[in-house]
């Protein structure tokens, strides 16, 4: 089930990287509803959030709860809104979304286009907080 965070994960594709350890890797959404959209993903292959052992989905979560962290003291937002679809790719993952309204979680409007050079120094300042 190599998926294209798989690709991720080993290398294969490149990522702005906002944080990593043994188990997750967290990165910038190359398609985000707001600038500072990130992803947290297992680095084990899992189809849906809810097929994890329930000792890696709890890691999971404190590894969310540490990025949104850092998400908070970066971005200039209300929350950091937390959301599982498990639809647009077969691996989990959540979102992490810096938020002022519901309406920024609204995944039908039109995904943000961010320029490399914006999204690298994001992905810095996320890894430096």
């Amino acid at each position: 089930m190599s998926s294209i965070f798989s690709k991720i994960i080993r290398g294969e594709i490149p990522c702005y990287k906002v944080a990593e350890n043994e188990q997750f890797l967290a990165f910038l959404d190359s398609m985000p509803l707001k600038k500072g959209h990130v992803l947290v993903i297992p680095k084990v292959e899992v189809d849906f959030i809810f097929d994890m052992e329930d000792a890696l989905l709890g890691d999971l979560m404190i590894f969310s709860k540490e990025v949104a962290q850092k998400m908070k003291r970066v971005l200039p937002c209300k929350k950091i809104g937390v959301t599982v679809i498990g639809l647009e790719v077969p691996h989990a993952h959540i979102h992490l979304i810096p938020i002022d309204s519901v309406t920024d979680m609204d995944f039908s409007k039109q995904k943000l286009s961010l320029p490399a050079d914006e999204q690298m120094a994001l992905a810095k300042q996320l890894l430096e907080a």
